[in-house]
Order: C-alpha cells, then structure tokens, then sequence
C-alpha cells in the first residue's frame, strides 16, 4: 500500500535515518521502537504526507486512506458532543440517511402508477443497499461500542468536546479514527492517554482491526499484543524484525553478536591484507598479488559496530528499615460535597509489600495515594504511620514542587554528592536529558520534563515508603527499564499507579482494586489478581444460571442414585453405571490436584516461572473436572429417562 525508497531525513546536522527501503502491506501490524529523538514519530508524518523527505520517494496506492494521531496538538471547539463528534466520522452514511428520509416522503406522495414512482423507488432501494454497507444501521452502536471501550461514562457522551482536558480529547480523536477504520492507522503513542482498562480494550479492538496499522508506544506488553513486525530505528538505519517486541528484543541481541563477529574476522582480514601489501609491496615479483590485495581492500565494504546506548546501572542507596506495619487506614471515608470516593475502606500495608492499585479512572487511586501520603485528610476513620516510616510521594504534578530557578545538573548534584558527574549525566540521559539540556533551568521545562526530572531526583535519595502516582508517565523503554530495576532492587515499602503492564506485572507483588468506594486486596501478582477475577465472574454466572451440573454431582458423591430403572437393559444399566463411578473417581482425584495445586501457589514466594506453570496445570485441571462433570451429566440423564420411558 505505501512503499519508501531510498529515504533520507536529516534535522540540522543530524541525519535520522538514510537509505531507508520500506513496504507496508494490507494486513500488516508493525511496531516501530528505537531511542529518544531516532525519528520514530517524524517516520510516521511522512508515511502521512505531513512532512517530506530530504531525499528518496513515497509511493502510495491509489484512493488508500491513512488516519494519523499524533502524540499531542489535537483539540475539538467545534462546539458538539463527544457523542456527535464520533458521528460526524460516518459523513457518507448521514447523507444517505438523509436522502433516505426524502425519497420515503417522496414515495408518500406520487402515486404508485406515476412513471417517476419506480425511478424513485430503484434510488431508495440503492440508498438503503448502500447505507446498510456502510454501517448506517449501527453506526451509533459503533460508536457506544469505542467510547464505552476508551472508559467513556455514558453520562460524558452528551458533553461538549472542549470542556474535556487535553488527554480526553485525544482519546475522541482516537475513538474518530477507529470508527473511520481506514486502510492504514498510524498511532503515535495511542496508550499515552489511556488507562490499564481502556489499553486491554485497544490491544483487542487492534487484534481483529481488518486493515493494517504503524504504532509507536512505550509499553512492552502492548507491543507484544498488537505487533507482528517491529521496525526499529538505530544507528541512522532501518532494521526490520519480524514477531512481537520480545521476538524482537531475542533477534536484535543476536543480530548484534553476528555484526561483531563479521566485525572481527574483517578486521583479522585487513590486517593480513595489510601486512602483505606493507610487506612486498616494492618486490617486482609480487606486484600482482599486492595489486589483487589492494583492489579487494577497495572493494570491501567496511562494517561499523553501531553505537550502543550504555546500561545505566545504579545501586541506589537503601533507607533505612521500618516498622513491619507501614501503614493502615481504618474505616477509612472521604467524601467531597455529595461525592462520595471512599466509604468505611480498610487497608494494611507492610514492610516489603509492593502494592499496584488498580482500578478504572476516576474510582480514586490518586486519592487514595494522598490520603496514605498524609496530604489528603480523611472524612472520617483513622491513618495509622508505622514505626520509623519516612513517605516519598511522587504526584501526578510533582513538578510543581521544584524550584524553577535551578539548573539541571547542579540540583541534582546537590542530592547525590556520593556519584561523579559523568554518572549524573548517564542518569539524566536515561531520563531523556542530555547533551546541553542539562544546563536546563526546571522552570524552561514543560510539565512531562519536570515530572521526569523530580522522579531522577528522588531515586536517589529514597526514603522507606514511597507513593508513586503514575511514575511511568513521559517515560520511554529505556528510562522505564532504569526505573524498574531500581525499584525491583529498592529494599523499603511501594505503593504505586501505573498503566503499563508489562511494569505492573514486573513489580507488583500485592493489588489493591480501588471501585465503588471499597478496597479489594489480593496476594500476589497483577496475572493472579486476573485470574482470580475472571474466576469470580464465573462463579457469579454460573450460581445466576439453572443448577449446575457440579450441584447434582456433588448429590451423587454424598451417595444420591438416578430414580429406579426397572424397565431398563440390566447390561445396559452396568456399563453406564460403571462408568458414571470411573467419573467420580477421576473427578475426586482431580479436585485433591487441583486442591494442591492451590496450596503451592499460596507457598511458591517471588518464582514466577514456577508459579505461570501452576496457573496453566491449575487452568487445564479444571477443564478436565468440568468435561467430566459434562459426561456424568449426561450418563445420569440419560438412565434418568430410560427410566422413566
């Protein structure tokens, strides 16, 4: 559908990629990754047509449609509704419906033998074939459907777009563009605005999306969901990979280890060219060969090692130890006016824990990180700190507490006098500040940059207990990796927000679900707290549904019997009651596995291996218990109405 040849871009000195040959086809699903400032998003505005190359063509197919969100700068002042707004996408389905309604009204009033009767007829039912393909008959269901999807409330459609902050209204610009569907989506950092709920929503509206998308974004687990090739920009160069981004990762790695040694084994080759030519190059009898040698140095096609971004590894220094109770709320409300957030919740937190809360937008996440905080007083209940607690709190607008006249490097100098300059700078560099930017003054900052800046800073001087409100906001790959591991090697107390899943899954060894103005804790990872969700709602659909078969089973292993069969073939009789007991046998051994399958995961600790295999026995035990379940069923049925025939 879009073809690149030859694509050369440059900012100034800088030159972003070069050479770069391209094909984007109908069905594809590409990821592209690189480094800060690589040109991942300018990639995507020339495949748009909103920028141009330097040097080299774009070609595309005829009467192809691309849509493009940009990572920011949309805005809506249009004066409609979200709702309207969504709508106003399906511009050829509303002017059907429109023609629709004329020619009913036109076939109300000519006579049915009037010769201009059928010719309006025919146009209605082209009309109707036309509207019925284009989705006019759903078209509001669609869109419900996304702005449900995106964590719209319902009660938000009928509001005016400019009245929503700048993310919302990315998300309406999102919601416009999957409506559209057009053959080729290009998404800069679409999970930018989103949260945990809305990100799984995307990730399964892209999996079945018909045509073919570009996506840029910095979330692992969303990569891996939604990509099946990962063009990866690095070194001035294009480098194409075909799977998902852990596929990726795998294959760059070995790409890598091949280039260094063709690296090696080139340079032992010049070396011996070079030898021989420095050698003999004044002997008459060997000026053929020196000739051959020094034609072949001429013709070979000297390999570069690319550039490696250095592994910023620091240990940064441990606090001091706690109490082992950190922290409780005790009927803990808060209420703003007639709102009610939270009502008689309860929550302990101890020494270790590291607590994702989770939970849709606007349930009171960020509030319940300010009430742990202190800085957020109750309505009513007690806040309990802990022995030898010391709170870091890392806000949404953290920014706002630093001092706008300091300069980068000198301030953060100031905080952790025990690293060198040059580590300082690694440091900021992973955090998205280098070369110059580091004589910045915070206040020249925007607020994603200052947030950035205030979550270096803290790291490395952390106290005990730290409550971070969505740290990983503004951050990349790379900066995301830093601060994983300084966290996952950070010996106090965590409570965090975060939509990144791959991050929440890393770190998170306890959840919270923060809804309905109660809090849920769960043991364990952010994949169990699924699992044991998901279970949960089929426990509820199961008990709202007629009795179910693990009811009669459980009758028939106290000793119930189907009603007396004596009308039935004795043989017959034997064989199904024989098997209906190998059922029961197999079923009681199947629930003592499951039982200590159970047992082990409560046990298994910090092996997330061990405990992603328990998880997929413990899922496939319970499939069999239920096709066993499924066959005494209908084994007991069928004697039942034997029977009774």
């Amino acid at each position: 559908m879009v073809r690149l040849s030859g694509a050369r871009m440059r900012y100034g000195p800088q030159v972003l990629f070069d050479g770069l040959d391209w094909l984007i086809g109908p069905r594809d699903r590409i990821g592209v990754v690189g480094g800060n400032g690589s040109g991942k998003s300018t990639l995507l505005k020339i495949v748009h047509g909103s920028e141009r190359l330097d040097l080299g063509t774009v070609e595309c197919q005829k009467g192809i449609r691309i849509g493009y969100l940009p990572q920011e700068g949309l805005a809506f002042s249009s004066g409609r509704s979200v709702f309207e707004e969504c709508l106003s996408v399906f511009v050829e389905a509303r002017e059907l419906e429109r023609e629709i309604d004329r020619l009913a009204v036109s076939m109300a009033e000519v006579p049915p033998e009037a010769p201009e009767f059928q010719a309006v007829l025919d146009r209605y039912e082209w009309c109707s074939s036309r509207y019925d393909a284009l989705g006019g008959y759903t078209m509001e269901a669609q869109v419900g459907t996304v702005l449900t999807g995106l964590a719209f409330p319902a009660r938000d459609w009928h509001r005016p777009c400019d009245e929503f902050s700048g993310g919302w209204q990315m998300r309406v610009a999102l919601a416009k563009l999957l409506l559209q569907k057009p053959n080729l989506l290009l998404l800069d950092e679409p999970t930018n605005h989103l949260d945990l709920e809305a990100r799984t929503w995307l990730q399964s509206y892209l999996s079945s999306y018909p045509n073919a998308y570009v996506v840029i974004a910095h979330d692992r687990f969303f990569l891996d969901s939604t990509v099946r090739k990962v063009v990866h920009l690095w070194n001035r160069k294009a480098h194409f990979y075909t799977g998902n981004y852990s596929a990726f990762e795998k294959a760059k790695g070995e790409r890598l280890r091949q280039v260094r040694a063709a690296y090696r084994s080139q340079r032992d080759r010049v070396e011996q060219l070079e030898a021989f030519i420095k050698r003999f190059r004044y002997k008459a009898s060997k000026a053929r060969q020196v000739q051959s040698r020094i034609k072949e140095l001429e013709r070979m096609e000297v390999i570069e090692i690319p550039r490696e971004e250095k592994a910023i590894r620091f240990r940064f220094p441990q606090p001091a130890p706690s109490g082992r109770v950190v922290m409780e709320l005790e009927g803990a409300a808060k209420r703003y006016g007639d709102n009610v957030v939270f009502d008689h919740a309860s929550v302990r937190i101890e020494r270790g824990d590291r607590i994702a809360l989770v939970g849709v937008n606007g349930a009171g996440k960020s509030t319940l990180i300010r009430m742990l905080a202190g800085s957020e007083p109750l309505s009513a209940g007690r806040r309990r700190e802990g022995y030898r607690v010391g709170v870091d709190h890392f806000a949404q607008d953290q920014y706002r507490e630093l001092d706008g006249r300091a300069v980068l490097l000198e301030d953060i100098a100031g905080h952790a006098p025990f690293l060198s300059e040059t580590q300082l700078r690694s440091l900021l560099g992973c955090f998205l500040f280098s070369g110059d930017a580091v004589f910045k003054r915070v206040g020249v900052l925007s607020g994603g940059e200052r947030n950035r800046y205030a979550l270096a800073r803290m790291l490395l001087r952390p106290s005990n207990f730290l409550l971070l409100d969505e740290p990983t906001n503004h951050l990349d790959l790379r900066a995301k990796d830093v601060l994983l591991n300084a966290l996952l090697a950070f010996e106090g107390t965590i409570v965090f927000v975060s939509h990144d899943r791959y991050f929440i899954d890393r770190l998170a060894t306890k959840v919270i679900h923060v809804g309905h103005g109660q809090l849920e804790v769960y043991p364990g990872t952010y994949e169990e707290f699924l699992w044991s969700r998901e279970r949960s709602a089929e426990d509820g659909r199961r008990a709202a549904s007629p009795p179910a078969v693990s009811d009669q089973l459980r009758q028939a292993l106290r000793g119930a019997r189907p009603p007396a069969r004596s009308r039935m073939n004795p043989l017959k009789i034997r064989q199904i009651e024989g098997r209906i007991g190998v059922i029961e046998d197999e079923i009681e051994d199947l629930e003592g596995g499951c039982e200590t399958l159970q047992l082990e995961l409560a046990s298994v600790g910090g092996d997330h291996r061990r405990r992603r295999q328990i998880l997929a026995e413990l899922e496939a035990g319970q499939r069999r218990m239920q096709a066993r379940e499924e066959e005494w069923a209908r084994l007991s049925e069928a004697l039942a109405a034997q029977g009774s025939g």
